[in-house]
């Protein structure tokens, strides 16, 4: 995880290092079970990331944090203290959500400060904070202005503004950047993750973006179909997911067929057509046998296009180029013997692989021995 220290504030009150935990949390809906036994503990000061695919179960299991909504099982705790059962404006929490929710009929200082004077706080205590919390969001100047006159970044800014000024003990941020176009979408990601950092308030942020995840997060946990299937940091979910959702839901990846050769104090042995590959025993999850199916999840940019030679485990014939920018991802269409043909994506920095391996070139393809991870086929 990212090391930051956060100033002292108001947000460092708790003696704990756990700041939300949920235990054993299960949410039905008449007789469908959206979350299932489902337990998280969330660190003070962390921008956690709750991924995955809609209705996966990530917004619900924010609505129970918020107290928007009762789970049938479990318990839940926010700074040490169980809240399961306690009203939603009892707990504490700031939240962003997908519409903003502002007040349309309100200038933008009184939807900032429309959380305090519900607490019944004094006017003059409301405008500081309103003003010190316009000035942390850049929103000087537009106090007057109602959510109409305001462009949608500006609206993200007061809906963010109101969420903080109250100093919560959790952030919750319910896909904020889904009405922002992609240039605004990433300015905000930029200035939102600052803003967290500098006050070091408990975060917790729902996607389905995979890039969004991976930019801002402290941690990420990836949900599927009501669980958490991984959670890790950015960089060890990419790079080492424990779980074949996992694998293929976190950015691009080909699913290769391998068959488990035994193995040796070197690694795994795995055949892949008439080709064998030595993996790293740590990269296999689960165990195997002789012959056993093996499926190989290998991020296309750790493929590498090379010559033809009697050592490339697979070869095949390019078929298409897709410019990026950046990067190209180059299409190889990948007999391999017993598993058939098989589009192969290679990706590759700037564009020399478009001028060395022109559509209808034959390459041969190197694969890494520590970028692969091996899942035992189910039936």
């Amino acid at each position: 995880m990212n090391s930051v220290e956060p100033v002292a504030s108001a947000y460092d009150t708790a003696p704990s290092s756990i700041a939300v935990s949920l235990e054993g949390v299960v949410k039905k809906y008449r007789d469908q079970t959206v979350l299932h036994e489902l337990s998280l503990k969330i660190r003070r000061g962390e921008f956690l990331t709750l991924l995955g695919p809609s209705g996966c179960g990530k917004t619900t299991l924010l609505n129970l944090i918020a107290g928007f909504a009762n789970a049938d099982n479990g318990e839940i705790f926010i700074d040490g203290q169980l809240v399961t059962n306690e009203p939603a404006h009892q707990r504490q929490i700031g939240i962003v959500f997908q519409s903003y929710a502002l007040f349309p009929h309100m200038t933008v200082a009184r939807n900032i400060g429309y959380g305090l004077r519900v607490r019944g706080m004094a006017n003059s205590e409301i405008d500081q904070r309103v003003k010190e919390v316009m000035a942390m969001v850049r929103l000087d100047g537009l106090a007057d202005r109602k959510p109409r006159e305001l462009s949608g970044g500006q609206q993200q800014r007061v809906a963010l503004a109101r969420a903080l000024v109250i100093r919560p003990k959790v952030l919750l941020l319910d896909e904020p950047f889904s009405a922002l176009d992609k240039s605004l979408r990433g300015s905000m990601q930029v200035e939102i993750r600052e803003i967290q950092r500098r006050l070091g308030v408990t975060t917790i942020f729902v996607t389905h973006d995979q890039g969004e995840a991976l930019a801002m997060s402290d941690r990420i946990a990836v949900m599927s179909a009501g669980v958490i299937r991984q959670i890790a940091t950015p960089d060890e979910l990419y790079r080492n997911p424990q779980d074949p959702f996992v694998a293929s839901f976190l950015g691009d990846v080909n699913i290769l067929p391998g068959h488990y050769h035994g193995e040796n104090a070197l690694g795994v042995h795995v055949r892949l057509g008439a080709g064998l590959i030595q993996v790293p025993r740590e990269r296999l999850v689960g165990g195997s046998h002789e012959g056993g199916r093996l499926d190989m999840y290998v991020r296309p940019e750790q493929i590498r296009m090379e010559g033809l030679h009697a050592a490339s485990v697979l070869s095949g014939t390019v078929v298409n180029h897709v410019f990026q920018g950046d990067h190209v991802n180059s299409y190889i269409d990948v007999d391999i013997p017993v598993a058939g043909r098989q589009l192969v994506m290679v990706r590759s920095a700037g564009l020399d692989a478009m001028r060395l391996w022109p559509v209808g070139a034959v390459a041969g393809l190197a694969l890494p021995e520590d970028g692969i991870s091996l899942f035992t086929r189910t039936p």
